[in-house]
């Protein structure tokens, strides 16, 4: 059966558009708040786990002997933009444990952004460097890491490099489901990734935000990482970038963070929930609106975000000169 219709695109008087798609959103005690769809179906999480992925930078004391703050660990749970505080971030971490940006394995890419790309081409003759990949904070932290650890940092982005068997240990216990070589498929920085159930995310996020599940240790690490990220948001994703504008807009009670090709992971502490979600067509237009639409629903009508959070979600369709033409509707049962 195919997922149901979530999102609605008008151009009036009908609409041109759909976005299907799965939620699920549960509780620290493992029980399902929400689900809709088929959240059995595995999906590539990709960067959505980032938070996850940089749990050994703290738990093998690499955080704390390189003495990184907020804003470090915010930026090794990153998909940036490659601005200009991005690159100096990734080239301070990688500095403070006595290595550059040679060492890194990512590759590097154009900039998501249109006002970036401008200022890298200004910058590069062509393709800019693996430090200016949205992933080079996750990979920072990653040889940061290794360098702790007195391991080799080279090679690692291999699934039996120390470094990713300590990720997939995580990955695999903060989730509770299994991630082996059947479901691995290679992220686009050159990582392993695991194919999950959305069910399974939305419970390991629920774990990260509680703690419930988890080993002391393991729980004050997650906490201090989610933190951070919503201390420090523009290092986590950049400017007018959707995480970054929640994160800042809900100033620390909404943890969100996007992965590729639609899916969408995130925590309300208060509330103690995890979420995971995935827009089908693989569309962040899609997977944003779900995703705003469905924090203002679990926050409630009388909570002063819901507001704001609805428009995030119910973004007006325009002409190229700004008049209104049509509407994003977002239709979430349950």
């Amino acid at each position: 059966m195919s997922n149901p219709v979530l999102v609605e695109i008008t151009r009036r008087p009908k609409v041109e558009s759909i976005h299907r798609g799965a939620i699920c959103v549960i509780d620290g005690d493992g029980k399902t708040v929400l689900e809709v769809g088929n959240t059995g179906q595995p999906v590539f999480p990709r960067s959505a786990v980032k938070s996850i992925q940089a749990l050994p930078l703290i738990e093998s004391g690499a955080a704390d002997a390189w003495g990184f703050g907020d804003k470090e660990l915010s930026f090794a749970c990153a998909s940036h933009s490659g601005e200009a505080e991005h690159i100096a971030m990734a080239r301070s971490m990688l500095a403070t444990a006595g290595l550059d940006e040679t060492v890194l394995e990512c590759a590097g890419h154009w900039s998501s952004q249109q006002a970036v790309i401008l200022e890298q081409a200004n910058i590069y003759d062509s393709m800019p460097p693996a430090i200016c990949n949205n992933c080079s904070g996750k990979h920072s932290g990653f040889v940061c890491t290794a360098a702790h650890m007195g391991v080799d940092p080279a090679g690692y982005v291999g699934r039996d490099h120390a470094v990713q068997r300590g990720i997939n240990d995580a990955l695999q216990d903060v989730t509770g489901a299994a991630h082996d070589e059947g479901i691995c498929g290679t992220d686009g920085c050159e990582i392993p990734t695991y194919a999950v159930p959305l069910r399974a995310l939305a419970n390991g996020f629920a774990r990260m935000v509680t703690g419930n599940g988890l080993a002391r240790e393991r729980a004050k690490a997650a906490s201090r990482l989610l933190n951070a990220c919503m201390n420090q948001p523009f290092y986590m994703a950049g400017t007018k970038r959707f995480c970054t504008d929640v994160m800042i807009l809900a100033e620390g009670r909404i943890f969100a963070k996007t992965g590729a090709e639609g899916v969408f992971c995130g925590a309300i502490p208060e509330l103690g929930v995890g979420i995971a979600l995935k827009c089908d067509d693989g569309s962040p237009r899609g997977s944003e609106a779900m995703m705003a639409s469905l924090l203002a629903r679990l926050l409630g009508e009388n909570d002063p975000l819901h507001t704001p959070l609805s428009a995030m979600a119910a973004k007006p369709i325009t002409t190229w000169g700004g008049n209104p033409v049509g509407e994003t509707r977002v239709h979430i049962p349950g």
